[in-house]
């Protein structure tokens, strides 16, 4: 099976096999992490660029180390020091981009739709590294990889994802991955930080976070999105974890073997207890792992011709 796109813009337009193949893919490539020697010659000679307008460690670092263990060249593209900082469009500087022969462009923008736009008028293969409150959706990719690699499979698990649903595109992306791939997909939060529309999407709604975590396989918390909020929807972080905190008292309402993630950064006390996030349940260092091959796939997927 080949995909229908030259991009990855976001989770809601593929459809479930073209998810498994992606899954497959990072799969294949876990191994290659593995080796002493973790360099493949897949992406010899491409060129990789993260364009990145938002601040990022993981998802920036994890594209970056993908694509020097497929040995492509990687550039990563300062927008302080660019001519955008003298007003050029967001498009120029793609593809002035573009005309340095570049064969991918990963870029993270706060606009939603930012990827998308780039997309259209763009030859090279655009990944999406996050749009806004939109999507994200190599996280969604590097989170089924890792419920998949723990639980066996995903149809059928109970999973909640806890916190700032309104502006994670972390979530979106997820919801989107879970319910296609037959999950049962719970979202909880302050009804401030929950869509109208959310359950549209196929999910169920909780405002009682011991309700939404009765009897879960999957919990998934969410970092909340201070900078995109633009107002108060509780009165003080305090309040906030005195009702949503994922703690160690609070995860006995799931089942025994719950995994507990988070995509990071963690605002610990806040939305999950230092002892969760450090405990035998969490996932949280195994997604960063998984980041890894899944960006290895998707990179091989979109561009890639030669055998991992």
């Amino acid at each position: 099976m080949e995909l229908k796109s030259k991009d990855l813009l976001d989770i809601k337009s593929l459809d479930r096999e073209e998810i498994n193949l992606f899954l497959d893919s990072a799969e294949s490539f876990k191994e290659v992490t593995g080796r002493d020697i973790k360099k493949v010659p897949t992406l010899r000679g491409k060129t990789v660029v993260n364009l990145f307008f938002e601040p990022s460690t993981r998802t920036r670092t994890s594209f970056e180390i993908a694509a020097k263990r497929l040995s492509a060249d990687v550039i990563n593209f300062s927008i302080s020091g660019s001519s955008m900082s003298k007003g050029e469009s967001l498009l120029d500087t793609a593809r002035n981009i573009e005309a340095m022969s570049s064969d991918f462009i990963i870029i993270r923008h706060s606009a939603s739709g930012a990827p998308h736009m780039l997309a259209q008028c763009l030859k090279s293969s655009v990944i999406n590294a996050g749009d806004g409150s939109h999507e994200h959706p190599t996280q969604a990719l590097l989170d089924l990889v890792t419920i998949k690699e723990r639980k066996g499979g995903i149809e059928g698990l109970k999973v909640a994802i806890i916190g700032d649903i309104a502006h994670s595109r972390v979530a979106r992306s997820n919801i989107y991955g879970l319910t296609k791939l037959g999950a049962e997909v719970r979202v909880a939060g302050p009804p401030a930080l929950i869509p109208a529309e959310i359950e549209s999407t196929g999910v169920s709604v909780f405002y009682n976070l011991k309700e939404a975590l009765s009897d879960v396989d999957v919990i998934m918390v969410l970092r909340l999105q201070l900078e995109r909020q633009g107002k108060n929807y509780f009165p003080t972080t305090r309040e906030y974890a005195r009702l949503y905190c994922l703690t160690a008292e609070r995860i006995r309402d799931a089942k025994e073997d719950v995994m507990i993630m988070h995509p990071g950064p963690i605002n610990r006390g806040i939305e999950i207890s230092p002892e969760v996030a450090d405990g035998l349940s969490s996932v949280i260092l195994e997604q960063v792992t998984n980041g890894i091959a899944v960006r290895m796939g998707v990179l091989y997927l979109l561009g890639g011709r030669g055998e991992a």
